[in-house]
């Protein structure tokens, strides 16, 4: 097993756990603890200041079921295929492979994602597909928040970020995950008033959160849902 160091440095450890584990090497912790990374389906191991190898080794040796009985109940990552039934902006569409050449378009009437080129591309063109839909959609979605508080968006930009949903530079623009996309209706909408709040207080005070409550009643429940299902997102890479 490789155990991968956050400066970079590696070093393998032969355990047969059949799965990589990151070490974080923290002066504040007392003591090693374990905890899963559900994005990227790995342990992370967190050792104190004068912990030795050694001991780092038989502290993950005696959690080595712990540590497979989680990473394996996170669902395996997949690619997009043809009749998948995703939720785009809250609705659920089912994505349909057509031959004709140009055809990649939205149905919103049938519900239906039509994807066009060679099946073997279609889910890049799906990903294509959504960050082209998303940045449209949350431009707009957030403008019309902004001027609730009389503040300007400039511009959106979509990303494709593992350490953050988004984010919002002092120059006015927000960053939005592609992967919002396919979050429930009230999770997009707590995500964009989070962002747009910003644009006011660049901080997470009490008057930010007020803000963002202000701007999205049910703030709280998009919120959890993304502390507890926000991993599910990264299902399609």
């Amino acid at each position: 097993m490789k155990i991968t160091l956050l400066s970079g440095k590696t070093f393998d450890i032969d355990m047969q756990l059949g799965c990589d584990l990151k070490v974080v090497q923290s002066k504040r912790s007392r003591r090693l603890t374990l905890r899963i990374d559900k994005k990227d389906r790995m342990a992370i191991l967190t050792v104190p200041p004068y912990c030795s190898r050694q001991q780092a080794i038989s502290f993950v040796e005696s959690h080595q079921n712990w540590i497979l009985n989680n990473i394996n109940k996170i669902p395996a990552s997949r690619k997009f295929e043809n009749e998948d039934v995703i939720s785009l902006f809250g609705k659920q569409y089912s994505i349909q492979h057509t031959q004709i050449r140009g055809n990649t378009k939205l149905d919103k009437e049938q519900h239906i994602l039509y994807i066009s080129g060679g099946i073997e591309f279609l889910h890049r063109r799906v990903k294509d597909f959504i960050k082209k839909v998303s940045q449209q959609e949350f431009l707009q979605r957030s403008q019309q928040m902004a001027q609730k508080i009389g503040k300007k968006v400039h511009n959106v930009y979509i990303k494709d970020t593992k350490s953050r949903w988004a984010s919002c530079s002092t120059l006015n623009n927000l960053n939005y995950s592609w992967r919002l996309a396919l979050a429930p209706e009230h999770v997009i909408r707590y995500i964009v008033a989070h962002e747009v709040a910003h644009l006011k207080h660049q901080d997470h005070s009490a008057y930010f959160w007020e803000l963002v409550k202000f701007l999205d009643a049910d703030a709280s429940k998009g919120r959890e849902w993304l502390a507890k299902n926000g991993h599910m997102l990264y299902i399609y890479q």
